[in-house]
């Protein structure tokens, strides 16, 4: 299946967007958009900034007349853009629903963001616990900012995703949100170039929108998902390779297939009536998703009581955990003689992370001189960037067999 991304295009010539999947023979995946009646783990972000608190955000209750009337205006606007306590999240089945009443949408691999844009403007990005995240995409608020006037008091909910003109890259995303604000052009990829494009073979980030919950005034939070979308879609209707509304699909299973067979992470199935309900008190949304399979490198061992517990992993140069699952006893011992030959104690080497992890400040670990190649497979990569339940599938030459 080749994916055809129409009307939106990368500087660079990539294309990052919006509405079709095509099969190669033409058929299949049309892009066609679920219409309403009348016409889904769990990644948790990596929050910072706390200084953000919607806990003193002004009830809807509170009366704008009570208040100087500049002041009383935004305290009644920000009662009516509420921000949700969490956000609506799938919850994970193997199985995808099926029914005239599911549609399917792609599962992007990036970080959830809710956007609120206040009446004057105002730009404002929270995390999925709500935590204020504007100055870690600044790129994204500028580019809401400068459609600000034309979209109106608004409460969007969507994903931020490195997009490399193929598919999302979520270590890229996670280096982002690890800046914590500071230093943002020393993590940038090779085609960040900080001004708001995603120019040049290194992608950029984008924001994928898939949800209204306000508009203008009116909360929309109870109202069919149908009708959501389709008003989300009639919002953002003018193409922009930075921002723009994910697809929705009639066909799960012909979906996933392109999924499968294009490495991307997953198909979210939605009920068309559904209503926004926070978290997963719902049976309304799920998400089914692929294995993840790295190409990983191999730069420290974990010793416990002289043997070799487990293997360190670093992917793109970022710590990815530690995994054990798959390493033979055959193995371990082929690794405890060729790294320490007779039990010998080894020349300490520096631990090749910008900090130590966490979880290995109480380990011993031996760094290696040489790092070596390993293909793993597992459930996930968190938030933290750590790989979920990795297993070791095999060992790899210098360069990578795919």
């Amino acid at each position: 299946m080749e994916q055809a991304w129409h009307d939106s295009q990368l500087d660079g010539g990539e294309s990052v967007d919006s509405s079709a999947l095509i099969l190669a023979d033409g058929s299949g995946l049309s892009g066609s958009v679920v219409q309403p009646v009348d016409e889904v783990q769990a990644r948790t972000d990596n929050d910072i900034h706390p200084q953000s608190n919607p806990a003193a955000m002004p009830s809807i209750g509170t009366k704008p007349a009570d208040l100087p009337r500049e002041q009383g205006l935004r305290r009644h606007e920000a009662a009516l853009l509420e921000l949700p306590a969490e956000p609506m999240a799938p919850i994970y089945d193997e199985r995808l629903p099926k029914g005239d009443e599911w549609c399917y949408q792609l599962k992007w691999d990036g970080v959830r963001i809710l956007t609120r844009i206040h009446e004057d403007g105002e730009v404002e990005l929270y995390s999925r616990s709500m935590f204020l995240k504007n100055a870690i995409y600044p790129e994204i608020v500028r580019v809401l900012q400068q459609r600000a006037k034309s979209l109106g008091p608004c409460l969007l909910d969507g994903e931020v995703v490195w997009w490399n003109g193929i598919r999302p890259n979520f270590q890229q995303v996670l280096k982002r949100e690890r800046s914590r604000g500071s230093s943002i052009a020393s993590i940038k990829g090779d085609g960040d170039s900080g001004s708001g494009s995603t120019t040049g073979s290194g992608g950029g980030l984008v924001y994928v929108l898939f949800d209204l919950l306000a508009d203008r005034g009116t909360d929309l939070r109870q109202q069919p998902y149908s009708e959501r979308y389709r008003m989300l879609s009639e919002k953002f209707g003018e193409k922009d390779p930075q921002l723009f509304v994910t697809d929705m699909f009639q066909d799960g299973d012909a979906l996933w297939e392109w999924v499968e067979s294009n490495q991307w992470e997953g198909v979210v199935s939605k009920r068309l009536s559904s209503s926004y309900i926070e978290g997963k008190k719902h049976r309304d949304w799920y998400k089914k998703k692929t294995a993840v399979l790295l190409d990983v490198d191999i730069v420290g061992l974990k010793w416990r009581s002289g043997m070799i517990a487990s293997l360190v992993m670093a992917y793109e140069g970022s710590y990815l955990g530690s995994v054990s699952s798959g390493l033979s006893e055959p193995l371990r011992k082929v690794l405890m003689s060729t790294f320490r030959p007779g039990g010998n104690p080894v020349p300490a080497l520096p631990c090749p992370f910008p900090g130590m992890p966490d979880d290995l400040k109480r380990e011993e670990v031996q760094w290696l001189h040489l790092p070596f190649r390993c293909r793993v497979t597992g459930l996930e990569v968190t938030s933290a960037g750590q790989l979920r339940h990795p297993k070791l599938v095999t060992f790899l030459p210098k360069d990578s067999l795919s």
